[in-house]
């Protein structure tokens, strides 16, 4: 947490981890994330990297957290991850009250994800502003966005019946 070095350390059980969170530290990547192939939990807080393409490598992980990924516009890595349940990608708190956004190219990569069952998008967007691309998923049990015109939320809740719950912790305490 919050750790000033420049350099994501290596820890010595890191084959072994089944959950890491980083939270808002001073890496220029996380490439080292790949370190912890047994990763089911994972949390982010500050993701550094311009693609997702780290996390993509991390082949088990069931719940993804990532809390500021001003970089990334391409969802399509996680779309490797066969075994994610929950997904919930959120701009800083502070950028809701501005209205800035992260613009990714599709919603699709999620959609394709046969186990996804939650995704929470705060402040994460296609350019077209539109959740279609999520209707395609016959796994999804929730969805939770903001961000999104009124129009757009009521259309897709009203197309897929989904329910708009807010995704469950990844069940560490102290962990959301």
């Amino acid at each position: 947490m919050r750790d000033k070095a420049s350099t994501m350390p290596t820890d010595e059980d890191a084959a072994a981890a089944s959950a890491l969170r980083v939270w808002h530290c001073n890496y220029r990547s996380l490439a080292g994330v790949r370190a912890y192939p047994k990763l089911k939990t994972l949390v982010i807080a500050t993701y550094p990297d311009l693609d997702l393409e780290p996390i993509a490598a991390l082949e088990g992980l069931e719940y993804l957290r990532l809390l500021h990924l001003p970089k990334v516009t391409d969802l399509a890595p996680l779309a490797r991850l066969h075994r994610l349940r929950t997904v919930r990608l959120s701009t800083l708190p502070s950028w809701d009250s501005s209205g800035k956004v992260t613009t990714v190219d599709s919603l699709k990569p999620l959609a394709e994800l046969r186990h996804l069952t939650h995704i929470e998008l705060f402040g994460v967007l296609p350019a077209d502003k539109s959740l279609r691309d999520l209707e395609a998923s016959a796994s999804l049990a929730n969805v939770r966005v903001s961000s999104y015109t009124s129009g757009e939320v009521r259309r897709f809740y009203d197309t897929t019946g989904l329910r708009d719950d807010f995704a469950p912790g990844p069940g560490l305490s102290d962990w959301d």
